[in-house]
């Protein structure tokens, strides 16, 4: 079960639909998309456009924006997307940010990422974790080396992530920017690609 505080975070989460949009400026979009980056770019590596997306595996709101955002890369080959970590749902959702890290480490990434995006159940805790890596037929051993000998890289990659959230007022997961916009996180596809196509046009 979700611990309360969970719970509240879920809704503050479902809050950042109701974000409005809000332009982000230059300095501070280099910032975010500066090396290094944790995990590996989605999509081009050198798009006209660029999706960010803060995102928690735990999120309930980010499952369901992950199939958006693949469609949107798959249909349009301009448009590159850089997905930060923001674990919001507490120590669990955090070795899941950790495990992907590890695994972008190895080039498994992608398959990693989706096993846990993926999720039919919530991770409670890093037993849940564990399982989702294992039934997807992962080493969990070797995993956790990884994070023992890294895991003051990956937090200090967290706390960049944090701290980027805050300074673009983001009020939960999933929290996204388009081009030079922060936009709400429940869009589908067509609402993607709209805004896609209004920032090439921007000047």
């Amino acid at each position: 079960m979700r611990t309360v505080v969970s719970w509240l975070l879920m809704v503050l989460a479902g809050s950042a639909g109701a974000q409005e949009m809000q332009a982000v400026s230059s300095a501070a979009l280099s910032a975010i998309q500066a090396e290094p980056l944790a995990t590996p770019i989605a999509g081009a590596n050198h798009g006209d456009v660029t999706v960010v997306e803060y995102f928690d595996y735990n999120c309930p709101g980010c499952r369901h924006l992950e199939p958006q955002l693949r469609k949107l890369i798959a249909a349009d080959s301009n448009v590159r997307l850089i997905r930060k970590d923001w674990p919001i749902f507490g120590e669990a959702s955090t070795y899941a940010a950790y495990c992907s890290f590890a695994a972008a480490r190895n080039g498994q990434y992608a398959a990693v990422h989706d096993a846990l995006i993926g999720s039919k159940k919530d991770l409670d805790s890093k037993e849940d974790v564990q399982q989702v890596l294992l039934d997807a037929g992962f080493d969990v051993k070797r995993i956790d080396a990884e994070i023992a000998l890294h895991q003051a890289e990956y937090a200090a990659v967290l706390a960049r992530n944090q701290r980027e959230a805050g300074e673009l007022g983001l009020r939960g997961t999933p929290g996204l920017i388009v081009g030079h916009q922060r936009v709400p996180g429940s869009l589908d596809s067509v609402q993607l690609e709209r805004l896609v196509a209004r920032a090439r046009q921007a000047p």
